[in-house]
């Protein structure tokens, strides 16, 4: 029998939405299992979800295949969510409905460091565009989430001395959207975003998740305990500005020396590719070239992967994830980047840790961060404190 929860915990209207939303209960009495709560109190609780266009109740024209009537759902086409990944050199955008299924996509190549205007003007024209192609207005905007390549204050939804993001530094993204979409911003950090999607659609079984992008630079995201891990400012899980275990002091881009990134990053393999006379500009440059067969752009990602490894490896000792999903540019180049990897995490970490422990390519590969960033929004949206200050007002 399903463990009861804590009445406390679930005595508002979202606790019941929690639930119905994850499928741990779509009836009212798998709900007063559950709750623990009595057949009014549920009912009630039901009657102002539906009333608040959260949920509705199945008919028995869609009960087939053995579905009671009497089952709730989530109401997933009462409003869309619009979502953005945004990259150093890429946009990815989508519309979704409130169970963060994609309806529509869109890409385009922007530079991030033309600054928060023009790349967000991109953003919001790609919103329009989609949203014209669907039928819809502004008015049917529920949430917007936004993922960006740099560090992010979570509960202000401000970036925050970002690397590589020129002219966005303190720039609270929510106040672009607030003049065009009444409804909640979330804006977090691309790789928790990549993190949580991977989480939900690759390994939802799977409690505890480390997520590298290997790409231009180096991020990381962490699922733990099935949620998003962001630390106490949001900038939780930043493997790639740590200290490097190779000779010298190689200058990184963040202004320190001698970190992952230095030696990892794909602009760093860039700069060492282009000093052997090779012709590459970007990660997926060194990516292609080694999937041609260049011996020396395959060692240098392989060595790449090693020195990220060593970060990896420390990370699994202090977090014992089971996963470890491996998604950005320089994961593209064939297994070159995971083996090295690999090599130094099983040299690395702890036999207890590394036991029954994956080191996988994500299988999303480049939807990992509009999926995530969809559920994130969504999650925000649904959470138990918005559901009930909305429905109880």
């Amino acid at each position: 029998m399903p463990r009861t929860i804590d009445r406390a915990a679930a005595s508002g209207p979202g606790a019941i939405l929690h639930l119905i939303r994850t499928d741990a209960a779509s009836t009212r009495a798998q709900l007063m299992r559950r709750t623990g709560l009595s057949r009014s109190t549920v009912a009630q609780r039901l009657d102002a979800l539906v009333r608040a266009g959260y949920i509705r109740e199945v008919t028995a024209e869609e009960s087939t295949g053995g579905r009671p009537a009497g089952m709730f759902r989530l109401n997933r086409y009462g409003g869309v969510l619009l979502a953005a990944a945004i990259g150093g050199r890429r946009l990815h955008t989508a519309i979704t409905d409130l169970a963060a299924a994609p309806l529509a996509t869109r890409t385009a190549q922007r530079d991030v460091g033309e600054g928060p205007e023009p790349v967000l003007g991109t953003v919001a024209e790609q919103f329009r565009e989609m949203l014209g192609e669907l039928g819809h207005g502004g008015d049917a905007v529920r949430g917007i989430g936004i993922g960006v390549p740099g560090p992010v204050e979570f509960a202000a939804g401000r970036v925050v001395s970002p690397p590589i993001m020129t002219g966005w530094d303190g720039y609270q993204v929510s106040r672009f959207f607030a003049p065009e979409y009444d409804c909640p911003v979330t804006v977090d950090n691309d790789v928790n975003c990549m993190a949580l999607g991977e989480h939900r659609l690759s390994w939802p079984g799977e409690p505890h998740l480390l997520m590298i992008k290997a790409s231009t630079g180096i991020g990381s995201g962490l699922v733990l305990g099935g949620a998003v891990h962001r630390g106490a400012q949001g900038s939780a899980g930043d493997l790639g500005h740590t200290p490097a275990r190779e000779p010298g002091s190689a200058p990184c881009r963040c202004g320190n020396r001698g970190c992952v990134e230095a030696y990892a990053g794909g602009w760093a393999l860039v700069r060492d590719l282009r000093e052997l006379g090779k012709d590459v500009h970007t990660a997926e440059d060194v990516a292609a070239l080694a999937r041609t067969g260049d011996l020396e752009a395959r060692q240098a990602i392989r060595t790449a992967g090693r020195v990220l490894g060593q970060a990896v490896a420390d990370a699994v000792n202090l977090l014992n994830p089971s996963v470890v999903a491996i998604g950005g540019a320089l994961a593209e180049a064939e297994e070159h980047l995971l083996a090295g990897v690999r090599e130094v995490v099983h040299q690395c970490a702890t036999p207890l840790a590394t036991r029954d422990l994956r080191i996988v390519r994500g299988p999303l590969g480049g939807d990992a961060g509009i999926a995530g960033t969809g559920c994130m929004i969504a999650d925000e949206l649904f959470s138990r404190e918005s559901v009930d200050r909305v429905v109880l007002g």
